[in-house]
């Protein structure tokens, strides 16, 4: 079983379905997934921030089980644990959404597997999963990869916390996760989630650039984050292009390598879209 953790609501549902496309379709192990969706209604700060709804996650499943009728996925509600540990406090407006923030739950949500990975829903496979999750983590609190900018501005060894390969027994035994929440709790810190990590880390093991790429796609790069990214031409300026943004993932990056995922996304989308209407 590979399981995988997402985090996010009815916004982010068309990364979380071409990233679980991306699984299952360059995954050639038949090995099934699990997919957790920790999601919540925080509709008190925007309105926007609702949970991710049930039809959602059933047609997620769905789709999922038309590659493997063993794949499943699991609905997780944290509202609860998010009023009672970060209402209120100093990283709630964080750079992202406070759904950045829920991953730092796993340890007190029962019945999550010890081996856990976590992505953001802004990421595609181009290669294998098990090339990652194989990863041999029973020594160190997680597994990850540089961040693309922060090995140069901030330190070598800085990592981008949207791949990460928990072990999450071991994070239970050094308290990282519960180390983090008290730097989100009581300090505004620049990356909210990801510096609360990386603060709070006691054993982490380095993985190479191509089980994070957050800026180029080689051969044999695995995991392509869309995070955003510095382009120089033709003036120096951010974009943050999101892979579901089909259009502009041919125009700007040119990549084609991502097709039979991002025209199956267009076909399901517009499938599920005509369903909701009916």
């Amino acid at each position: 079983m590979v399981n995988v953790l997402f985090c996010g609501n009815d916004g982010v549902f068309d990364g979380m379905l071409t990233c679980a496309l991306s699984l299952v379709k360059r995954t050639d192990s038949p090995e099934p997934f699990t997919l957790y969706v920790f999601t919540m209604d925080v509709s008190h700060l925007k309105e926007s921030y609702r949970p991710i709804s049930d039809r959602k996650i059933a047609f997620l499943q769905q789709v999922l089980q038309e590659y493997n009728p063993q794949n499943r996925v699991v609905k997780i509600d944290v509202t609860h644990l998010y009023r009672e540990h970060f209402s209120g406090c100093p990283n709630e407006g964080a750079y992202c959404s406070p759904y950045t923030l829920i991953r730092l739950f796993a340890d007190l949500v029962e019945g999550l597997p010890d081996k856990l990975l976590y992505l953001d829903a802004d990421i595609l496979f181009q290669r294998d999963v098990h090339l990652l999750y194989d990863t041999d983590v029973s020594h160190y609190e997680y597994a990850a990869a540089r961040d693309h900018y922060g090995k140069y501005l901030v330190s070598p060894n800085y990592v981008n916390a949207g791949v990460l390969l928990f072990n999450l027994e071991y994070m239970k035994q050094t308290g990282l996760l519960h180390k983090a929440r008290g730097w989100i709790k009581t300090k505004k810190i620049p990356f909210a989630d990801q510096s609360a990590i990386i603060r709070s880390t006691t054993k982490k093991r380095m993985l190479p650039q191509r089980f994070n790429d957050q800026k180029f796609l080689h051969p044999h790069t695995v995991v392509r984050h869309f995070s955003k990214r510095l382009f120089w031409l033709p003036y120096p300026h951010t974009a943050n292009i999101k892979q579901w943004q089909v259009s502009e993932v041919h125009r700007i990056f040119r990549y084609h390598q991502f097709d039979d995922i991002l025209f199956e996304y267009l076909y399901l989308k517009t499938k599920f879209e005509r369903e909701e209407l009916q």
